[in-house]
């Protein structure tokens, strides 16, 4: 797995242009379908309980449909008796191709749902990325009596009546178990109400050429996924043996209240965890000695609060500008909007979260 597929995040649109470059540079499109669904294949049989014997294939009309077809295929090779519930007729060129070989293979194919609740697995195939319009009548239908079942399911891509760039629920979707996502994360997979259907997911790398996702999403894209080791990569930062604590970065945190002070302490705790050689927490003075007890070796500004709490204002012997970088915003309350607006003006890396963010939407200046 290249690790730097992990990071990029796609729309539906950004997939299909991404795809559509790799099909006009001369990849066939059955060549990749095959490459797909044999990666997923040796991905379920590792995760197969040996236990399970009988695999039932949601099949649907597009490409999703065809990469089910060749798993169930492979499947069926390997010895594992499957029944395919196709329940449209019209299907894609590719899609029917493999349809049509498998049913010569003597594979069971139903267009009633029924008969799939005896099997012991379900890898759904029904749709992939690019769905948009809800899904109603006897498929809706039948997805809400497979859910029913609390069988294992698989998910090729995206669990089938899921949006592929916000998440929601088109009607009903697949509640799956485990979602293999194909080439790229989609943003459905960032979104919280997509989760408890995605279930655990893993990215199945098909070896999409760099400069094709670059060439869509630009060398500097505008989402990008926190991979653990993008998030790792300098935890902690590299320290010479003849450094000191000054020469080695130095952190402002203004963070905390007094309804509010774990917030304080766990974002302590992690700028502590990087290495950083100087570490600074601004807090209500009031949470001073809490802070000193969670992290002895930071220094712990104690500012004015207010009657609620929160910090009032910055000390006025505190120089900004001889920090390198400024942390701000969580537990601080949405009070404190002066703060914001003077750690706005310091030119040096800032980082603004939780109620920081929140005082910037009420503040039309800065918007």
């Amino acid at each position: 797995m290249n690790n730097t597929k992990e990071k990029f995040v796609v729309t539906a649109a950004q997939m299909r242009q991404i795809e559509e470059r790799i099909f006009v540079a001369g990849m066939p499109v059955a060549a990749l379908m095959e490459k797909v669904a044999g990666l997923v294949t040796r991905k379920i049989v590792k995760l197969l309980n040996p236990n399970i014997s009988k695999i039932g294939i949601l099949v649907g009309p597009g490409h999703n449909g065809g990469d089910a077809l060749v798993i169930a295929r492979e499947l069926h090779f390997q010895g594992y008796e499957i029944i395919v519930y196709c329940p449209m007729q019209k299907l894609k060129e590719l899609t029917n191709a493999h349809s049509k070989y498998l049913q010569s293979l003597g594979v069971n194919f139903v267009d009633n749902i029924s008969p799939v609740k005896n099997c012991d697995l379900l890898i759904d195939g029904l749709f992939g990325f690019g769905l948009e319009r809800e899904i109603t009548g006897y498929l809706a239908k039948a997805i809400n009596e497979i859910n029913s079942w609390k069988k294992h399911i698989f998910s090729i891509d995206l669990p089938s009546g899921i949006h592929t760039d916000t998440g929601a629920i088109l009607g009903t979707a697949i509640s799956a178990n485990h979602t293999f996502c194909l080439g790229l994360w989609k943003q459905a997979f960032l979104q919280d109400q997509a989760l408890e259907y995605i279930g655990t997911s893993e990215l199945i790398d098909f070896d999409i050429p760099l400069a094709d996702i670059t060439a869509i999403l630009g060398e500097f894209p505008t989402i990008e996924r926190i991979t653990k080791t993008s998030a790792t990569a300098n935890f902690p930062l590299p320290l010479s043996p003849i450094t000191y604590k000054y020469k080695n970065g130095n952190l402002l945190l203004i963070v905390g209240s007094h309804r509010y002070s774990g917030a304080a302490i766990l974002t302590g705790l992690g700028a502590r965890a990087t290495g950083v050689g100087m570490l600074s927490i601004a807090v209500p003075k009031s949470i001073k000695p809490i802070l000193n007890n969670h992290l002895p070796e930071a220094l712990i500004i104690g500012c004015p609060e207010t009657e609620t709490g929160t910090i009032k204002q910055l000390p006025e012997d505190i120089d900004l500008s001889k920090f390198e970088a400024i942390a701000c915003g969580p537990g601080l309350t949405t009070e404190p909007k002066s703060i914001v607006e003077v750690i706005l003006s310091v030119n040096c890396p800032i980082v603004l979260d939780a109620d920081a963010l929140n005082i910037c939407d009420n503040l039309e200046k800065i918007i």
